[in-house]
């Protein structure tokens, strides 16, 4: 009669295997968050890009600033209010009035998320 081993692994063999899982997740992983922030920084800077863009747009067709983003919605210069991806709302911007004498309310806007940017600059400065 022969001795005939049973198919499968050993203990040893699944701990190997999963140590070594571990460790190159424990290697990708911060990359991967890293490129989680970065990317959701370029949309932020690509949302007020185009934000401003069409705040100046309204001016240069109406001369005045707009009251509210939502005016720029209805008046279609933008197709919807921008998404501050960084703070996780649509409702977080920093207004920044026009001077004194100048009609509307909004002569820019910042981010409202609290911390800094991977350039080291805070999110309400961008």
């Amino acid at each position: 009669m022969k001795n005939r081993r049973e198919a499968g692994f050993t203990l040893v063999e699944l701990l190997v295997v999963l140590a070594i899982m571990g460790l190159l997740l424990g290697l990708c992983l911060p990359r991967y968050f890293h490129v989680i922030d970065s990317s959701k920084e370029t949309v932020l800077a690509e949302n007020l890009r185009i934000t401003r863009e069409a705040i100046d747009k309204f001016y240069g067709d109406t001369g005045r600033y707009p009251d509210t983003l939502d005016e720029l919605v209805d008046k279609r210069y933008l197709r919807a209010v921008p998404f501050d991806p960084v703070a996780d709302s649509a409702e977080a911007w920093i207004i920044v009035p026009p001077q004194e004498g100048i009609a509307g309310n909004i002569y820019d806007i910042h981010s409202g998320a609290e911390g800094s940017g991977h350039d080291g600059r805070p999110y309400v400065e961008k």
